[in-house]
């Protein structure tokens, strides 16, 4: 009697687990799938940058010469006057003091001389021309001859032709004249060309390379050391072609230099360049920083995230439940009664980890996980939350969007 109560038994449950597979199998597979909700939304474009200087300023030699003493190296800060590099000049301070002592000798020698043969010549005109004067009177009187009279006449015109030579020479030498001023634009030029022996900074920055050593001969045209200005630091961002409909001037960007991943600071569009890279398929953008932070360096590699939309609230569906993606366009298998049916929907806000839905799904909908399901075919959902979609869970409230 028990063991028919026993067999029975047996029976009854076998007969429950078939009927429970066969209940199984008639829902169909276990597939893991997402609960359509509304929250917000910020989509942000990630990237990685470079700091570059506004400009920069490419400091060289004027002349050709032989590097003396190196003042500066790199990361130095100068400023405008500062020494950077000095060269020989033995040879152009010997010019500078030729020139010097070629008009000293003119202002206190020359023109000296020159003034007093003048004085002199003039001194001896006047007493010719008494002289001539005197025998002309005694001449009258018959008092001496003619030819006494003659001689005195003819000194007189020596003499004043004498002075007048002196009063030519003294008027070319005075203060101003053409020789004086020859010989001080030469020595200008002699000074001017010692004063580029001594290379300074014409610009307040930050040094960046130099290109001379102690000992190397430097001629014009050649860079010798490079100057990032100081002022506005940008940070120069190569980014896919494809984000040019989701980037604006003037969109905020948080960044984080990789050398201080603890130390991050905000910067803004200010620049997308009118071409593309043909041969990288990128646009440039610059982003100005401001503040700019102590620690960055010239050419210091930099991670963006430039903030390129919000919602305050938007349906969001993760990624792998997106097929056929084409645009703005793309399919989802919904599960309506059991059932996975393939509905079109039209995105939003796009990234690599999530999308918003305009159309075609509604808050509440369940959307499969994989879109490997054949359309009409029946499914368990095995619902996860959003935010494990790629997303750090202490963010779900607000999700980040990540383009690249």
């Amino acid at each position: 009697m028990h063991l028919r109560k026993w067999l029975l038994g047996v029976g009854v449950l076998g007969a429950l687990a078939v009927l429970f597979f066969l209940f199984r199998w008639w829902q169909g597979p276990s597939v893991a799938a997402y609960r359509i909700q509304a929250r917000p939304l910020v989509q942000q474009l990630v990237a990685s940058g470079r700091v570059i200087a506004l400009s920069r300023a490419q400091v060289g030699s004027e002349i050709i010469g032989v590097v003396l003493e190196r003042r500066v190296q790199e990361g130095d800060a100068v400023k405008p006057g500062d020494i950077l590099l000095v060269l020989a000049s033995d040879e152009l301070s010997a010019k500078v003091r030729e020139a010097e002592a070629a008009l000293a000798q003119l202002q206190h020698s020359t023109r000296p001389q020159a003034q007093a043969d003048l004085r002199q010549a003039e001194a001896q005109l006047l007493q010719a021309s008494r002289e001539a004067q005197r025998r002309r009177e005694l001449f009258k009187r018959q008092v001496i001859a003619r030819e006494a009279m003659e001689q005195a006449v003819q000194a007189e015109t020596i003499a004043r032709a004498a002075a007048e030579k002196a009063r030519l020479t003294s008027a070319a030498l005075a203060a101003g004249n053409a020789d004086e001023s020859v010989l001080g634009e030469r020595l200008v030029s002699a000074r001017a060309n010692l004063a580029k022996t001594t290379v300074r900074a014409e610009v307040a920055g930050t040094v960046l390379t130099r290109h001379a050593e102690p000992g190397d001969l430097v001629q014009p045209g050649h860079v010798l050391v490079e100057i990032a200005r100081d002022g506005d630091t940008e940070i120069l961002l190569p980014l896919d072609e494809k984000n040019l409909g989701v980037i604006r001037v003037g969109q905020i960007a948080a960044c984080v230099a990789d050398a201080f991943p603890a130390q991050p600071f905000p910067a803004r569009i200010s620049f997308i360049a009118p071409s593309i890279d043909a041969q990288q398929g990128t646009v440039d953008i610059r982003l100005k920083v401001d503040p700019v932070p102590r620690f960055l360096r010239q050419d210091m590699t930099v991670s963006v995230n430039i903030e390129t939309g919000r919602r305050d609230r938007a349906l969001v569906v993760p990624n792998d439940a997106l097929a056929t993606v084409v645009g703005d366009r793309a399919t989802v298998l919904r599960v309506t009664a059991g059932k996975a049916q393939r509905v079109p929907v039209r995105l939003g806000l796009r990234g690599l980890a999530m999308s918003e839905v305009l159309s075609g799904l509604q808050e509440g909908d369940v959307v499969l996980a994989g879109t490997g399901i054949a359309d009409g075919s029946r499914v368990r959902p095995n619902e996860k939350p959003v935010a494990a979609a790629g997303t750090d869970a202490a963010t779900a409230k607000e999700l980040p969007v990540s383009l690249k």
